[in-house]
Protein backbone atom coordinates (compact mmCIF):
# COMPACT_ATOMS: atom_id res chain seq x y z
CA UNK A 1 0.00 0.00 0.00
CA UNK A 2 3.08 2.79 1.26
CA UNK A 3 4.43 1.80 -2.31
CA UNK A 4 1.28 2.38 -4.50
CA UNK A 5 1.09 6.09 -2.34
CA UNK A 6 4.60 6.69 -3.27
CA UNK A 7 3.95 6.28 -6.62
CA UNK A 8 0.86 8.37 -6.93
CA UNK A 9 1.64 11.22 -4.80
CA UNK A 10 3.35 12.69 -7.64
CA UNK A 11 0.27 12.43 -9.90
CA UNK A 12 -1.89 13.91 -7.48
CA UNK A 13 0.27 16.84 -6.76
CA UNK A 14 0.25 17.22 -10.34
CA UNK A 15 -2.95 15.98 -11.59
CA UNK A 16 -4.77 19.94 -10.17
CA UNK A 17 -2.24 22.05 -12.10
CA UNK A 18 -2.25 19.67 -15.35
CA UNK A 19 -6.48 20.32 -15.00
CA UNK A 20 -6.20 23.97 -14.42
CA UNK A 21 -3.99 24.31 -17.84
CA UNK A 22 -6.11 21.62 -19.72
CA UNK A 23 -8.50 24.23 -19.13
CA UNK A 24 -7.25 27.81 -18.59
CA UNK A 25 -4.93 27.17 -21.54
CA UNK A 26 -5.97 25.00 -24.09
CA UNK A 27 -9.76 25.36 -22.96
CA UNK A 28 -9.87 29.26 -24.27
CA UNK A 29 -7.52 28.41 -27.09
CA UNK A 30 -10.68 25.99 -28.18
CA UNK A 31 -13.14 28.91 -27.27
CA UNK A 32 -11.56 31.67 -28.98
CA UNK A 33 -10.74 29.15 -32.02
CA UNK A 34 -14.63 28.47 -32.15
CA UNK A 35 -15.41 32.18 -31.56
CA UNK A 36 -13.31 33.55 -34.20
CA UNK A 37 -15.58 31.12 -36.87
CA UNK A 38 -19.19 32.91 -35.51
CA UNK A 39 -20.62 36.16 -36.38
CA UNK A 40 -19.80 37.46 -32.91
CA UNK A 41 -20.04 41.53 -32.37
CA UNK A 42 -20.12 42.97 -28.42
CA UNK A 43 -21.63 39.37 -27.19
CA UNK A 44 -20.29 35.89 -28.43
CA UNK A 45 -22.64 33.38 -30.64
CA UNK A 46 -21.49 29.94 -31.29
CA UNK A 47 -23.58 29.69 -34.65
CA UNK A 48 -20.54 28.58 -37.05
CA UNK A 49 -20.63 30.28 -40.36
CA UNK A 50 -17.02 29.67 -41.71
CA UNK A 51 -14.25 31.87 -42.44
CA UNK A 52 -16.10 35.06 -42.91
CA UNK A 53 -13.93 36.94 -39.85
CA UNK A 54 -10.87 35.75 -41.48
CA UNK A 55 -11.91 37.20 -44.99
CA UNK A 56 -12.94 40.48 -42.90
CA UNK A 57 -9.53 40.57 -41.24
CA UNK A 58 -7.20 40.31 -44.37
CA UNK A 59 -9.41 42.53 -46.52
CA UNK A 60 -8.78 45.08 -43.28
CA UNK A 61 -5.99 48.33 -44.47
CA UNK A 62 -5.91 48.43 -40.42
CA UNK A 63 -4.43 44.94 -40.20
CA UNK A 64 -2.24 45.26 -42.72
CA UNK A 65 -0.79 48.25 -41.74
CA UNK A 66 -0.44 46.09 -38.13
CA UNK A 67 1.25 43.03 -39.72
CA UNK A 68 3.30 45.43 -41.99
CA UNK A 69 4.53 47.32 -38.69
CA UNK A 70 4.84 43.73 -36.85
CA UNK A 71 7.70 42.75 -40.15
CA UNK A 72 9.58 46.23 -39.70
CA UNK A 73 9.53 46.43 -35.91
CA UNK A 74 10.41 42.77 -35.17
CA UNK A 75 12.89 42.21 -38.04
CA UNK A 76 14.59 45.39 -36.61
CA UNK A 77 14.01 44.45 -33.26
CA UNK A 78 15.51 41.19 -33.36
CA UNK A 79 18.26 42.32 -35.64
CA UNK A 80 19.90 45.05 -33.49
CA UNK A 81 19.22 43.67 -29.70
CA UNK A 82 21.33 40.15 -31.24
CA UNK A 83 24.19 42.83 -32.94
CA UNK A 84 24.06 44.80 -29.75
CA UNK A 85 23.57 41.95 -27.29
CA UNK A 86 26.40 40.06 -28.73
CA UNK A 87 29.13 43.35 -29.04
CA UNK A 88 28.08 44.00 -25.42
CA UNK A 89 29.22 40.51 -23.92
CA UNK A 90 32.25 40.47 -26.46
CA UNK A 91 33.12 43.43 -24.47
CA UNK A 92 32.57 41.93 -20.75
CA UNK A 93 34.09 38.78 -21.98
CA UNK A 94 37.63 40.70 -21.93
CA UNK A 95 37.74 40.03 -18.05
CA UNK A 96 37.49 43.82 -17.39
CA UNK A 97 38.12 45.19 -13.87
CA UNK A 98 33.71 46.70 -13.47
CA UNK A 99 32.35 43.43 -15.50
CA UNK A 100 30.11 42.89 -12.33
CA UNK A 101 29.29 47.00 -12.41
CA UNK A 102 28.50 47.19 -16.05
CA UNK A 103 26.63 43.96 -16.34
CA UNK A 104 24.36 44.83 -13.66
CA UNK A 105 23.56 48.22 -15.68
CA UNK A 106 22.74 45.95 -18.97
CA UNK A 107 20.25 43.77 -16.63
CA UNK A 108 18.73 46.39 -15.39
CA UNK A 109 16.35 47.44 -18.11
CA UNK A 110 14.92 44.07 -18.07
CA UNK A 111 14.12 44.49 -14.45
CA UNK A 112 11.67 47.09 -15.10
CA UNK A 113 7.84 46.86 -16.53
CA UNK A 114 6.98 47.46 -20.38
CA UNK A 115 4.81 50.57 -19.23
CA UNK A 116 7.17 52.29 -17.02
CA UNK A 117 9.85 51.82 -20.15
CA UNK A 118 7.52 52.99 -22.53
CA UNK A 119 6.21 56.05 -19.92
CA UNK A 120 10.16 57.10 -19.76
CA UNK A 121 10.74 56.78 -23.58
CA UNK A 122 7.21 58.88 -24.05
CA UNK A 123 9.06 61.69 -22.04
CA UNK A 124 12.50 61.19 -23.60
CA UNK A 125 11.30 61.04 -27.43
CA UNK A 126 7.93 63.91 -26.40
CA UNK A 127 9.57 66.86 -28.59
CA UNK A 128 8.18 68.99 -26.43
CA UNK A 129 9.35 68.26 -23.40
CA UNK A 130 12.49 65.62 -23.91
CA UNK A 131 15.20 65.71 -26.42
CA UNK A 132 14.19 67.97 -29.08
CA UNK A 133 13.36 70.13 -26.77
CA UNK A 134 16.57 70.00 -24.58
CA UNK A 135 19.13 70.29 -27.62
CA UNK A 136 16.81 73.30 -28.75
CA UNK A 137 17.18 74.85 -25.36
CA UNK A 138 20.83 74.60 -25.83
CA UNK A 139 20.49 76.93 -29.18
CA UNK A 140 20.54 74.29 -31.70
CA UNK A 141 17.11 75.54 -32.79
CA UNK A 142 16.91 73.65 -36.23
CA UNK A 143 17.36 70.39 -34.38
CA UNK A 144 14.47 68.46 -34.85
CA UNK A 145 13.57 64.73 -33.57
CA UNK A 146 9.71 64.33 -34.38
CA UNK A 147 9.59 60.67 -34.69
CA UNK A 148 7.18 60.20 -32.09
CA UNK A 149 4.57 62.08 -33.37
CA UNK A 150 5.48 61.37 -37.02
CA UNK A 151 3.43 58.79 -38.61
CA UNK A 152 6.24 57.38 -41.36
CA UNK A 153 8.49 57.36 -38.16
CA UNK A 154 6.75 56.32 -34.70
CA UNK A 155 7.24 52.59 -35.27
CA UNK A 156 10.83 53.47 -34.99
CA UNK A 157 10.51 54.68 -31.43
CA UNK A 158 8.93 51.45 -30.22
CA UNK A 159 12.11 49.89 -31.93
CA UNK A 160 14.27 51.99 -29.93
CA UNK A 161 12.36 51.76 -26.29
CA UNK A 162 12.30 47.57 -27.16
CA UNK A 163 15.66 47.06 -28.10
CA UNK A 164 17.11 49.38 -24.89
CA UNK A 165 14.78 46.93 -22.77
CA UNK A 166 16.17 43.77 -24.49
CA UNK A 167 19.90 44.15 -25.22
CA UNK A 168 20.73 43.49 -21.94
CA UNK A 169 19.11 39.93 -21.76
CA UNK A 170 20.49 39.25 -25.06
CA UNK A 171 24.05 40.02 -23.57
CA UNK A 172 23.04 37.73 -20.69
CA UNK A 173 22.75 34.69 -23.31
CA UNK A 174 25.37 35.40 -24.94
CA UNK A 175 28.02 36.10 -22.12
CA UNK A 176 27.38 32.58 -20.82
CA UNK A 177 27.58 31.28 -24.20
CA UNK A 178 31.00 33.02 -24.48
CA UNK A 179 31.64 31.37 -21.27
CA UNK A 180 30.77 27.98 -21.96
CA UNK A 181 33.34 27.80 -24.80
CA UNK A 182 36.25 24.98 -23.75
CA UNK A 183 39.31 27.72 -22.72
CA UNK A 184 42.05 24.92 -24.59
CA UNK A 185 40.80 25.76 -28.54
CA UNK A 186 41.20 29.56 -27.57
CA UNK A 187 44.15 28.93 -25.69
CA UNK A 188 45.42 26.64 -29.08
CA UNK A 189 44.39 29.44 -31.21
CA UNK A 190 45.95 32.23 -29.46
CA UNK A 191 49.58 30.05 -29.58
CA UNK A 192 48.96 29.49 -33.33
CA UNK A 193 49.41 33.67 -33.81
CA UNK A 194 45.52 33.91 -34.38
CA UNK A 195 44.32 37.84 -33.94
CA UNK A 196 41.54 37.72 -31.40
CA UNK A 197 38.93 39.28 -33.82
CA UNK A 198 39.76 35.75 -35.68
CA UNK A 199 39.56 33.83 -32.91
CA UNK A 200 36.02 34.97 -32.25
CA UNK A 201 34.90 35.33 -36.06
CA UNK A 202 35.86 31.62 -37.11
CA UNK A 203 35.48 29.82 -33.31
CA UNK A 204 34.06 31.12 -30.81
CA UNK A 205 30.33 32.72 -32.53
CA UNK A 206 30.18 29.61 -34.60
CA UNK A 207 30.33 27.16 -31.89
CA UNK A 208 27.42 29.99 -30.40
CA UNK A 209 25.00 28.60 -32.80
CA UNK A 210 22.60 27.12 -30.25
CA UNK A 211 22.57 30.55 -28.48
CA UNK A 212 21.64 32.32 -31.20
CA UNK A 213 18.79 30.13 -31.87
CA UNK A 214 17.51 30.62 -28.77
CA UNK A 215 18.07 34.49 -28.28
CA UNK A 216 16.42 34.39 -32.00
CA UNK A 217 12.87 32.79 -30.47
CA UNK A 218 12.57 34.60 -27.25
CA UNK A 219 13.15 37.54 -29.28
CA UNK A 220 10.37 36.49 -31.85
CA UNK A 221 7.84 35.67 -29.10
CA UNK A 222 8.39 39.36 -27.83
CA UNK A 223 8.06 40.96 -30.25
CA UNK A 224 4.60 39.00 -31.37
CA UNK A 225 3.27 39.59 -28.50
CA UNK A 226 4.10 43.70 -27.86
CA UNK A 227 1.39 45.47 -26.71
CA UNK A 228 2.47 46.88 -23.22
CA UNK A 229 5.60 48.94 -24.88
CA UNK A 230 2.98 50.00 -27.65
CA UNK A 231 0.49 50.91 -25.46
CA UNK A 232 2.20 53.42 -23.52
CA UNK A 233 4.59 54.87 -25.90
CA UNK A 234 2.53 55.87 -28.59
CA UNK A 235 -1.13 54.30 -27.94
CA UNK A 236 -1.29 52.82 -31.47
CA UNK A 237 -0.82 56.13 -32.78
CA UNK A 238 -0.54 58.58 -34.08
CA UNK A 239 -4.17 57.44 -36.04
CA UNK A 240 -2.74 53.57 -35.71
CA UNK A 241 0.52 54.17 -37.42
CA UNK A 242 1.87 51.85 -34.67
CA UNK A 243 -0.65 49.30 -34.21
CA UNK A 244 0.72 45.95 -34.04
CA UNK A 245 -1.24 42.79 -34.09
CA UNK A 246 -1.81 42.73 -30.73
CA UNK A 247 -2.96 45.97 -30.35
CA UNK A 248 -5.32 45.11 -33.30
CA UNK A 249 -6.85 42.58 -31.51
CA UNK A 250 -6.79 44.80 -28.05
CA UNK A 251 -8.94 47.08 -30.02
CA UNK A 252 -11.05 44.80 -32.14
CA UNK A 253 -12.52 43.25 -28.56
CA UNK A 254 -12.45 46.16 -26.20
CA UNK A 255 -12.96 49.40 -27.74
CA UNK A 256 -14.89 48.36 -31.18
CA UNK A 257 -17.13 45.81 -30.11
CA UNK A 258 -15.95 43.00 -31.92
CA UNK A 259 -15.14 39.58 -30.47
CA UNK A 260 -15.16 38.04 -33.39
CA UNK A 261 -12.61 39.83 -35.48
CA UNK A 262 -10.66 40.01 -32.34
CA UNK A 263 -10.49 36.30 -32.10
CA UNK A 264 -9.69 35.52 -35.69
CA UNK A 265 -6.59 37.79 -35.44
CA UNK A 266 -5.43 36.46 -31.99
CA UNK A 267 -5.87 32.68 -34.11
CA UNK A 268 -2.97 33.93 -36.67
CA UNK A 269 -1.11 35.34 -33.77
CA UNK A 270 -1.00 31.89 -32.73
CA UNK A 271 -0.26 30.48 -35.68
CA UNK A 272 2.68 32.64 -36.56
CA UNK A 273 3.64 31.67 -32.48
CA UNK A 274 3.69 28.41 -33.56
CA UNK A 275 5.00 28.56 -36.63
CA UNK A 276 8.18 29.65 -35.11
CA UNK A 277 8.57 28.04 -31.72
CA UNK A 278 7.14 24.26 -33.00
CA UNK A 279 9.66 23.37 -35.35
CA UNK A 280 12.62 24.54 -32.53
CA UNK A 281 11.12 22.26 -30.29
CA UNK A 282 11.00 19.36 -32.67
CA UNK A 283 14.57 19.86 -33.34
CA UNK A 284 15.49 19.83 -29.83
CA UNK A 285 13.47 16.76 -29.26
CA UNK A 286 14.66 15.15 -31.91
CA UNK A 287 18.69 15.87 -31.12
CA UNK A 288 18.17 14.74 -27.53
CA UNK A 289 16.84 11.85 -28.96
CA UNK A 290 19.49 11.00 -31.72
CA UNK A 291 21.73 11.17 -28.74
Amino acid sequence: MSEWLERQIPKMVLAPSFAAILIFVYGFIGWTAWVSLTKSKLLPKYDIIGLFQYYRLFASPRWDTAINNLFIFGFLFIVISMILGLLLAIMLDQKIRTEGALRTIFLYPMALSLIVTGTAWKWILNPGLGLEATVKGWGFDKFSFDWLVNPDMAIYTVVIASVWQASGFVMALFLAGLRSVDQEIIKAAQVDGIPTWRIYSAIIIPSMAPIFLSAFIVLAHLAIKSFDLVIALTGGGPGYATDLPATFMYTMAFSRGNIGQAASSAMVMMAVVFAIVVPYLYSELRAKNDR
